[in-house]
C-alpha cells in the first residue's frame, strides 16, 4: 500500500486501535524491524500514559478545588450563621448529598442570602454605635468623640440580634439620659434668664460664658449637656440668686430709710410715687420679686442716691423739724393741763442741733418717745379732765338757768323763745343727773371745782 492510499486520521471517526492499525501498516510499508516497532510501541504506551496522568492530575486538582471551595463555602456559612446567631436562617446542606458540584450550586444562593443579611445587620449594628457614640461625647462633654463622623469599629464575629437588642437598650438609655440632662439644662437656662431680667444683667453674655452652645441661636438638640456644662449653671444659679437676695436686702434698707425720712419731713406724695418701684418690694420675699430690673443696680444706685439726698435735706430742715415735734408735744400737756417750761425745751433743741453732740435721728426718735409718754400720761389724765369738764358745763349751765329763770319775759312769744326753753329743760336734767350737784349748794359746787383743777394740776407730769 502507498502512501498516498493512507487513510487521512482527522477524517472519520478515530481510535486508538484505528491509528494503531494505520501505524502498523506504516512500519510494513516502510519495513521497520520488530525491534523498531517495540521501541516505538513502548514510547508510544509512556507518551499515552503521560497523556492520562497529565489528565488524572488536572481532574485530581480540579476536584480539590471544588471540595477547597466547597469547604470554604460550608465554613463561611458556619462563620456567618454563629454571627447572626439565629439558627433558623438557614441550615448547612448535608455534606453527602448529591455530587460537588450539586453541593456548591446549593451553598451558593445560601451563602449569597446570608452575605446580604449579614451586610444588612453589620449596617445595623453600625448606625445604633454611631448613635451611642455620638450620644456618649455629648454626655461626657468630649466634642471630639461627638463630632466624630468616622463609622465605629463593628464586630462581625457577633451579629446576634440578642447583641443587637443589648445596644438598642444602651441607646434607649442614653436618649432618656440626655431628655433628662436636656430638660435640667433648659430649667436652669430659664432660671439664668429670669434671674437676669430682674437684676437687670446680660443674659447672653452670662449664659454664653458658661457654654457657647447654650445661647438661643443655638438649637435645643446641640445643647451642651456634659456635666461640667451642669454644674456650671448650678453655680451660676447659685450666684444670681445670692446676688439677687443681696440687692434686695440692700434695696430694702434704703426703701426703709426713704419711708422714714418721708414720715419725717411730710414729703408729698407725689414725690413719693416716683419710688414705688423701690418701695413695693419693701416686705417682699426673695421668690416674690420677678419683676424685670426690679434689682438692677442702677435702680438700687438711684435709691441711695435720693437717700444721701434726703439725708442731706433732712439735716438743713432738722430745726423746722424738731420745733414741729415740740410744738406737738407742747400741745398735748396743753390739753391735758400739764405745765411744762417751752421755752427751755426749744432752747435745749437748739442748742443740740447747733452743737452737732447728738445725730438728727436720735435727737428726734427721742422726742418721738417723749410725744408717746406725753400721749400716754394725757390718756391716764382723760376721766379727770372729763369730769372737771363736766363740771365746769354744769356751771355754765346753771349761770345761764339762774339768768334765765330771772328773765320775766322767758315766756312771752317772742322769736327764739321756744329754743331756750328748750335749753332750760336740758339744763336741768344735766343738772341732775351730774354727781353730787343736786345736794351741794351754789357754793360748795364752786369749791369743789376748785379743789378739783388744784388737784389735777398738782398730779406728776
Amino acid at each position: 500500500m502507498g502512501i498516498t492510499d493512507v487513510q487521512n486520521p482527522l477524517i472519520g471517526d478515530t481510535t486508538c486501535g484505528s491509528l494503531l492499525q494505520q501505524l502498523q501498516n506504516i512500519w510494513d510499508e516502510v519495513g521497520e524491524s520488530d525491534e523498531e516497532r517495540d521501541k516505538m510501541l513502548l514510547q508510544l504506551e509512556q507518551e499515552c500514559l503521560d497523556v492520562y496522568r497529565r489528565k488524572v492530575e488536572q481532574a485530581a486538582k480540579s476536584r480539590a478545588k471544588l471540595l477547597q471551595a466547597l469547604a470554604d463555602g460550608r465554613s463561611e456559612l458556619s462563620k456567618i450563621l454563629l454571627a447572626l446567631g439565629d439558627k433558623t436562617v438557614a441550615e448547612i446542606p448535608n455534606r453527602a448529598t448529591g455530587t460537588i458540584k450539586e453541593q456548591l450550586a446549593a451553598v451558593a444562593p445560601m451563602l449569597e442570602q446570608l452575605w446580604k443579611q449579614k451586610e444588612e445587620r453589620t449596617k445595623e449594628f453600625s448606625d445604633v454605635q454611631s448613635q451611642i457614640q455620638k450620644l456618649c461625647g455629648e454626655i461626657s462633654g468630649n466634642l471630639k468623640l461627638s463630632e466624630d463622623t468616622s463609622k465605629p469599629v463593628v464586630d462581625e464575629t457577633d451579629l446576634s440580634l440578642k447583641r443587637l437588642e443589648g445596644f438598642h437598650s444602651h441607646l434607649k438609655e442614653l436618649q432618656k439620659e440626655k431628655s433628662e440632662r436636656l430638660q435640667k439644662v433648659l430649667d436652669l437656662v430659664s432660671i439664668v434668664r429670669d434671674l437676669c431680667i430682674v437684676l437687670g444683667m446680660d443674659f447672653l453674655s452670662n449664659i454664653t460664658e458658661v457654654h457657647p452652645s447654650l445661647n438661643d441661636s443655638v438649637g435645643v438638640q446641640s445643647k451642651s449637656i456634659s456635666d461640667d456644662t451642669l454644674s456650671k449653671l448650678s453655680n451660676a444659679v447659685l450666684m444670681l440668686r445670692k446676688d439677687k437676695k443681696r440687692r434686695l436686702q440692700k434695696l430694702q434698707e434704703l426703701a426703709s430709710q426713704l419711708t422714714d425720712l418721708w414720715n419725717l419731713m411730710d414729703t408729698p406724695k407725689e414725690e413719693q410715687n416716683l419710688f414705688d418701684h423701690v418701695t413695693c418690694n419693701i416686705s417682699a420675699s426673695v421668690d416674690e420679686v420677678t419683676a424685670p430690673g426690679a434689682l438692677a443696680l442702677d435702680l438700687i444706685e438711684q435709691a441711695e442716691t435720693e437717700v444721701e439726698r434726703l439725708d442731706q435735706l433732712k439735716a438743713s430742715r432738722m430745726k423746722e423739724i424738731a420745733f414741729k415735734k415740740q410744738s406737738e408735744l407742747e400741745d398735748i400737756y396743753t390739753h391735758a393741763h400739764i405745765e411744762i417750761d417751752a421755752d427751755a425745751a426749744r432752747a435745749k433743741i437748739m442748742a443740740l442741733i447747733e452743737s452737732g453732740t447728738v445725730e438728727p435721728s436720735d435727737l428726734l426718735a427721742d422726742m418721738d418717745n417723749q410725744i408717746v409718754k406725753a400721749k400716754e400720761e394725757a390718756l391716764s389724765r382723760k376721766d379727770i379732765l372729763d369730769k372737771v369738764e363736766k363740771w365746769i358745763s354744769s356751771c355754765e349751765e346753771e349761770s345761764w338757768l339762774e339768768d334765765y329763770n330771772r328773765d320775766d319775759n322767758r315766756y312771752s312769744a317772742s322769736r327764739g323763745a321756744h329754743i331756750n326753753l328748750k335749753r332750760a329743760e336740758k339744763a336741768r336734767i344735766l343738772l341732775w343727773l351730774t354727781p353730787w350737784w343736786p345736794r351741794l349748794r351754789r357754793g360748795s359746787r364752786v369749791m369743789v371745782l376748785h379743789l378739783l383743777m388744784m388737784v389735777f394740776h398738782c398730779l406728776p407730769c
